[in-house]
């Protein structure tokens, strides 16, 4: 039932005919209808990032908007107002004028079909763009599922024209490729032959029809710009040179002390938004793989996983293995008792029979915090690289791998040209520091939200934190108090029990990052 409702949305979504998506809304809503849609988006923009570091972002994007729906320069001024926070309480107007248009009350994904198009005109998705379209969509009723079949219809046209082309044709323009970039198709084409992404590698050896099957979504006059030179360039930017892109990562060299550092595909579809999940520890057994935790994510059609100094995370995993299936487990929920639930924790309240066997743990956590802290670094540079290509990227982890993205945010925030890459976060019992002051930096980095999903009774987190500094305010244990519509809390304490089991499968089949309301 739900592939068929999913096909009806695509059916839907798909243009047909003579429609233009960009061009064809300016020329067939009034302007009236025209100046609520800008207006609207305007409005959004202000709400969704009012900071004055966004300001350029939204000038652009607004003076932009205004010229695709042709509106005249006169009203430039009242919408460059808007996207800098005037006229809020104008939201509700706006949206019930779009909405009784009729054009739009038919089918009001129009609206979302036509933001798209504004969005990837340059051959770049910018994660604020996607945040935007996700919030008027909302506004409009839409269902996010709407935006995700659009998404996955421009990739479905522009594969169907590349499996047209003929075998010939195909070889011939390999090896014309092959003899211009031999050491970067050796180096990480060869590496990547079987999970290149489809328009990346398609942007280099079949442009006339990529432009052709661009067409169906973009419009005719955007993809004739896609076929030039230039556009070419720009559709494979889009999805990171060569089709390699993350998977391609791998045959980088060893950087610092960072042992492992490798991306493996989760899934084998392709979508114009990822996913990256980072797994926290690993031990024998059902959990001796990178991949094991997140067999039943959902979220996107193209998920990978971080796959990070196994060795380390391997002991530690296994450390931890051993604390609980002991008898130490019995003495912890003895001392939660007098603990975690309490809310005091000091190295003071744990029994005498548990500090004894502290050396198990402690030593490969210690190792563990170091090198995820690293690790997250190093992962920073490579998203600030483009190696995903120029698309949003949601980052989702558990345990040490929630710790890792939160110093992957923490590095992103201190360069240049670090926003527009990260829509969402997920971290789930992170073992990082809870004060707002520390979370204010990401803020400038995440587009969409900052789920903290946390745990009051995790006994286990609190032990390795006995006798830090900030073990009375750790992010896993408790929800981090900024004020800013970004952060998202959880209190996951009604569904996981402790830290070990804050990953189970069961968990991530529900864990979807839902869109930016209000």
């Amino acid at each position: 039932m739900a592939a068929e409702e999913k096909g009806r949305r695509r059916e839907e979504a798909e243009p047909g005919g003579q429609r233009e998506p960009g061009a064809g809304l300016a020329r067939r809503l009034p302007e009236a209808g025209r100046f609520a849609y800008a207006a609207l988006c305007g409005i959004s923009l202000a709400w969704l990032f009012p900071e004055n570091e966004q300001s350029s972002f939204r000038i652009e994007f607004i003076e932009g908007f205004v010229k695709w729906l042709d509106l005249p320069d006169a009203v430039l001024p009242a919408m460059t107002a808007f996207a800098d926070g005037l006229g809020g309480e104008g939201t509700e107007t706006f949206t019930e004028i779009l909405l009784k248009d009729p054009i739009l009350k038919e089918n009001p994904l129009l609206i979302t079909q036509d933001l798209l198009s504004f969005s990837l005109q340059d051959g770049s998705y910018d994660a604020r763009a996607r945040v935007l379209i996700c919030r008027v969509s909302w506004l409009l009723r839409i269902p996010l599922e709407d935006l995700e079949v659009l998404e996955e219809s421009l990739l479905e046209s522009l594969k169907e024209q590349k499996e047209e082309e003929s075998e010939t044709a195909e070889v011939s323009r390999k090896k014309k490729e092959k003899r211009k970039k031999l050491k970067r198709y050796l180096l990480i084409g060869l590496a990547t032959v079987g999970g290149g992404t489809v328009i990346g590698l398609t942007g280099g050896l079949a442009a006339p029809l990529v432009a052709a099957g661009a067409a169906t979504i973009i419009g005719s006059a955007g993809a004739a710009a896609l076929g030039s030179t230039a556009g070419i360039a720009v559709m494979a930017s889009l999805f990171g040179a060569a089709g390699a892109g993350l998977t391609g990562y791998k045959m980088k060299k060893r950087v610092g002390a960072i042992e492992e550092f490798e991306f493996l595909p989760l899934t084998e579809g392709k979508q114009l938004h990822i996913t990256i999940a980072i797994t926290g520890w690993l031990c024998t057994g059902k959990y001796g793989s990178f991949t094991a935790p997140w067999s039943s994510m959902l979220h996107s059609s193209e998920q990978y996983c971080l796959a990070w100094e196994s060795k380390y995370l391997m002991e530690l995993g296994n450390a931890l293995d051993s604390l609980l299936n002991g008898f130490v487990n019995m003495m912890a929920q003895e001392a939660l008792k007098f603990t975690v639930l309490s809310g005091i924790v000091t190295a003071l309240t744990w029994p005498a029979s548990l500090l004894t066997v502290a050396s198990v743990i402690d030593n490969p956590w210690g190792v563990c915090l170091h090198r995820s802290a690293e690790v997250g670094k190093h992962l920073a540079h490579i998203l600030l690289s483009r190696q995903q290509g120029q698309r949003p990227v949601t980052l989702i982890g558990f345990s040490l791998g929630a710790r890792v993205i939160y110093f992957c945010l923490q590095e992103m925030a201190q360069e240049k040209d670090s926003q527009g890459i990260i829509e969402d976060v997920v971290l789930l019992g992170a073992p990082v520091e809870g004060e707002a002051k520390h979370w204010r930096a990401l803020t400038r980095v995440v587009s969409g939200r900052i789920i903290n999903g946390f745990c009051r009774g995790d006994w286990l987190l609190s032990f390795v934190y006995r006798t830090s500094s900030v073990q009375l305010n750790v992010a896993g244990l408790q929800p981090v108090d900024l004020d800013d519509r970004r952060m998202v809390n959880m209190d996951l304490s009604s569904v996981v029990s402790s830290h070990i089991l804050i990953f189970s499968p069961s968990f991530f089949a529900c864990s979807t990052v839902t869109p930016v309301t209000e």
